[in-house]
């Protein structure tokens, strides 16, 4: 039997730990954007900051990789999840982003629950990521972001069907109907992740 030897190098799962706690703060701002009395600008300014700060980070980690010879598992693996929690970030990032730009006022209330599957992700990512020195004990949290990615999809076909009943105007549809395929990307994007995570716990396994 081979074994393989892998340094505790604590700092590539810190800094995919914090990658994951902006996720937390990028779900809580999409959530305080589709609030009837949010302040748009100010939301999406302090949404900005946060994708930039997530930025930084993933920088972060892709710049340990290329300086450290002996990774915590395989380098292919590091630039996936890296990449993975960038792209949930960015998905958020433009679904805020579209909400001002196109000056919505009024969004359909499932798009509310489409972003409280999205704050769940974020919140069991968060707390997944500080364990993957032992990937293979998190089989629950992927197990649960498929199954919230199946609601997601499920709020996803709901919310299309409104959109396309004949309750809202034609340029009302366009508008809406990004920023609820940006949410569904989102939360995509967060399956990805699991998927990566469950990948990684395969081979270390």
């Amino acid at each position: 039997m081979a074994f393989r030897f892998r340094p505790v190098d604590s700092a590539f799962y810190d800094l995919f730990t914090e990658q994951a706690q902006h996720l937390v703060v990028g779900a809580a701002l999409l959530a305080e954007m589709l609030s009837e009395t949010s302040p748009n600008e100010d939301v999406a300014a302090r949404m900005r900051a946060a994708e930039h700060d997530a930025d930084e980070t993933t920088h972060a980690l892709i710049r340990r990789v290329n300086s450290t010879f002996v990774t915590p598992f395989d380098r292919e693996d590091i630039y996936a999840l890296a990449s993975a929690l960038d792209d949930v970030m960015d998905e958020m990032d433009e679904a805020v982003d579209l909400i001002l730009l196109y000056e919505v006022k009024v969004l359909p209330p499932e798009l509310s629950q489409q972003v409280e599957v999205l704050q769940r992700c974020a919140e069991l990512t968060a707390a997944a990521m500080p364990k993957l020195q032992s990937p293979q004990t998190l089989d629950e949290y992927w197990i649960e972001i498929n199954r919230l990615e199946n609601a997601g999809d499920k709020n996803h076909r709901r919310t299309l069907a409104k959109l396309f009943s004949g309750e809202f105007k034609t340029i009302e549809v366009l508008k809406l109907k990004d920023i609820v395929e940006s949410l569904e990307a989102a939360v995509d994007a967060f399956e990805k992740v699991a998927n990566i995570v469950e990948t990684i716990a395969v081979k270390e396994s």
